[in-house]
């Protein structure tokens, strides 16, 4: 019998009832226990669902109140020391300090560094390790979630973030070689593991996401050490599973490594089969990862099913596990309850549950089961009605395309012409302030927003509604002292969807949520057709607002990228080809605001290298078209009119000539947690025109002086020309309260001044 094995569920709830949850336990307004208690109850939901659904193979252990990379490091006490007296006390709150910072009782933390899991818009807090670095088993987690399980009639197998890829997704603060800390991680692995026998735990899986990068002979012997160490124990079955793309040149590696079984990702690499079926020995599991983890659409079942069947040939079912790709956390739970989807798009949808049960089909059919041709019918029915929609093409959005030169994407001057029209126009200070885009949408806004929609507040009365909203942010940030301004987004739900809505090729869920980070959840537009703007959208509230103001007021656009990246993008077609057809819309809409009066306009691209591929060889192809799609959006403007970007939580040193090549005349980047280090790439390169270094931390409720603001800019200023510097929050304010927020803000522009004050002393 073919078995279906899952890698991890989402962890939020179909309904976000962990985001409720956690909120409610840091305003205060509920207590761990039930904050414990929802966990507790979400976990049962969920490997109930994945059996009912038919999943063999149930995981544990992949269920997080913050970050699986968190929990990881909590667990071995990789606690750096100024967060260790809190989490003695308390460890939930010192789990939660490291995840978002604290500031009260005494105790004034940042958070830990956050980045992006691989190339996927979920982030993951970093491990701060240093030489010599100590580990012990500190929480029992996996354990605790595998008896619950067990308690409930579900036998799983826990899911562990492997010790390899745990150190190389760690960052070592002091220079050290994180590495070297392997003998000493290692122990608690394997105690770890042999508590996870003791119980009764047949399997276990052990991720290592970093097989699939380029590694060095370092890494292969780190992997090496490792797995000999853990093949000693008394310990389950290991299941070593990689994801988001090709083995590789570490094919060899990991068929070598003493394990009990291998996951290889046959949706993003389906070419690897071959050569992993040549390679694994004989005996051991393979799972194949046939149905994507990543994306919304039900999948070629025919594709999949030719896969399994090679598999099974060369090896029998009896060793084959049929799985998704990587962990189902980066879907939605289930798509039966979208009924609002136009035309057949509900049907063309497979979200987690419906991807483990298009696994049972597949399973089903490789076993000869007598009902699996009429599901596989079904499934053929299902893309043929997609592809042959006439809501899917539109021929004049592809000869738009088609029609893209050289000059669609290029700027009538180079940078040193335009930056002394837009000087003259703009008339700015030295360091001058500005925000990234978005102010606090509190409840108030959220709850005018939903009753509009369910038309229990008139359009009227909601643009008056968005219209006191505006005036008072203006009036605020004018108050301030800001040199900028931005009108605040009070009647954009999110910085894609809010596009998206507005544009043809995009589709939208009701309950189509996915964690980003902690609490915070997006709900991805779906493109599922050949997209075009068929009006302006940004061009009335952002008239509205400069006409409340004599200062330049940015108009906010979301770039060409990110809103491809942060979306659930149409696998019919390469991904190059639907950012481009983005990019001409924004085009379209930056020129009117251009011809609207807007000086300022912000083209945010936080995406751009979230989207950069995993394997260095193919960097370049997207870093050409990913370029040239914002220059596509940007390019059509004069020289006096100025063009922003914004980027948050990227590595820039491998990519930072293309970053130049975008072109944009300011870019804006998060460098307060990692305390300016992100700055070093600019430094390094030389970066031409002008930046803003964020200068605090808007993902943490902990409010810095204007004295820590101070000190940052300077490090700013000893490293790059005063005159190319910005000062501005590391993104946008959505998230966070409206007094947190003029107090951080007052604070920024006090630092500027001061800056000012310094520069005029130094000339």
């Amino acid at each position: 019998m073919s078995i279906v094995g899952n890698l991890g569920f989402p962890r939020i709830g179909a309904r976000r009832e962990l985001k409720r949850a956690l909120e409610a336990f840091w305003s205060g307004e509920e207590t761990s226990e039930q904050l414990q208690s929802t966990a507790r109850e979400l976990r049962s939901q969920h490997w109930q669902l994945q059996r009912a659904a038919g999943a063999d193979v149930v995981p544990s252990n992949d269920f997080s109140l913050y970050d699986q990379v968190l929990d990881t490091a909590f667990a071995v006490d990789a606690i750096p020391d100024r967060y260790r007296a809190l989490a003695d006390a308390d460890p939930l709150a010192g789990y939660f300090a490291l995840a978002r910072g604290v500031q009260n009782n005494g105790f004034d933390l940042h958070a830990l560094e956050m980045t992006k899991w691989f190339d996927t818009n979920y982030h993951y807090l970093v491990p701060e390790l240093q030489r010599d670095q100590a580990f012990r088993l500190r929480d029992h987690k996996p354990l605790r979630e595998y008896l619950e399980a067990r308690a409930l009639g579900v036998e799983t197998r826990p899911v562990l973030l492997g010790p390899v890829s745990f150190l190389l997704l760690s960052k070592a603060v002091d220079g050290s070689d994180r590495l070297a800390l392997l003998d000493r991680l290692l122990p608690v692995y394997a105690e770890l593991l042999e508590t996870l026998k003791v119980a009764g735990a047949q399997w276990v899986q052990i991720d290592e996401p970093c097989l699939v990068l380029d590694l060095d002979d370092d890494d292969h012997a780190a992997y090496r050490k490792a797995y000999a160490a853990l093949a000693q124990v008394a310990r389950p079955q290991v299941l070593l599973a990689s994801y988001f793309g090709a083995l590789g040149g570490n094919l060899a590696l990991a068929a070598e490594l003493p394990v009990d079984g291998l996951h290889v990702d046959l949706v993003r690499a389906p070419d690897q089969l071959d050569d992993v079926l040549d390679a694994l020995p004989e005996g051991r599991t393979l799972s194949l990862g046939v149905v994507d983890g990543r994306n919304v659409w039900r999948g070629d079942l025919d594709r999949a099913l030719a896969l399994a069947t090679r598999a099974a040939e060369r090896r029998g079912s009896g060793s084959l596990q049929l799985a998704p790709s990587c962990s189902l956390l980066h879907v939605p739970v289930d798509a039966s309850t979208e009924k609002a989807l136009p035309g057949k798009l509900q049907s063309w949808l497979a979200f987690a549950r419906q991807k483990i049960e298009e696994l049972r089909v597949l399973a089903d059919a490789l076993d000869g089961a007598p009902d699996a041709p009429a599901a596989l019918d079904q499934a053929r029915a299902r893309l043929q009605t997609r592809r042959q929609s006439d809501k899917v093409h539109r021929p004049q959005v592809a000869a738009r395309v088609a029609a893209i030169d050289a000059a669609t994407a290029t700027r009538a001057s180079a940078y040193p012409q335009r930056s002394v029209v837009q000087a003259q126009r703009l008339n700015l200070p030295v360091f001058p302030t500005t925000t990234i885009g978005s102010f606090p949408q509190t409840r108030d806004v959220r709850e005018a927003r939903a009753r509009n929609k369910a038309s229990k507040l008139s359009q009227a009365a909601y643009d008056d509604f968005l219209a006191a909203e505006t005036t008072k942010c203006v009036r605020l940030q004018e108050a301030i002292g800001i040199d900028v301004l931005v009108h605040g987004e009070f009647e954009r739900n999110d910085m894609v969807e809010y596009f998206g809505e507005q544009l043809d090729g995009f589709a939208f869920t009701r309950n189509g949520w996915v964690q980003s980070y902690g609490s915070r959840c997006v709900k991805p537009p779906i493109i599922f057709g050949d997209v075009q703007r068929p009006a302006p959208m940004t061009v009335y509230w952002s008239t509205y607002a400069q006409s409340l103001t004599h200062k330049p007021m940015k108009g906010m656009l979301t770039g060409p990228v990110t809103v491809l990246q942060w979306s659930f993008v149409r696998d019919d077609q390469p991904r190059a080809q639907t950012c481009r057809q983005i990019a001409l819309a924004l085009r379209d809409e930056v020129l009117d605001l251009e011809a609207a009066g807007i000086g300022v306009i912000q083209i945010d691209e936080p995406a751009l290298r979230e989207g950069l591929p995993l394997q260095r060889s193919d960097w370049q192809a997207y870093l050409d078209w990913a370029v040239e799609c914002f220059r596509i959006a940007a390019a059509g403007v004069a020289d006096a009119t100025q063009i922003h970007t914004h980027m948050c939580y990227s590595e820039f040193n491998d990519i930072i000539e293309s970053v130049a090549a975008m072109d944009a005349d300011v870019i804006s980047i998060e460098t307060s947690r990692s305390r300016m280090e992100l700055l070093d790439a600019f430094v390094k390169f030389r970066y031409p025109n002008q930046i803003g270094p964020g200068v605090y931390d808007i993902h943490s409720p902990r409010v810095p002086d204007a004295n820590e603001m101070t000190t940052l800019l300077h490090k700013a200023v000893a490293v790059l020309d005063p005159a190319q510097v910005w000062v501005n929050p590391d993104c946008g304010l959505k998230t966070r309260g409206w007094p947190e927020t003029q107090a951080a803000l007052e604070a920024m522009v006090e630092a500027a001044r001061r800056l000012r004050a310094a520069n005029v002393e130094a000339a």
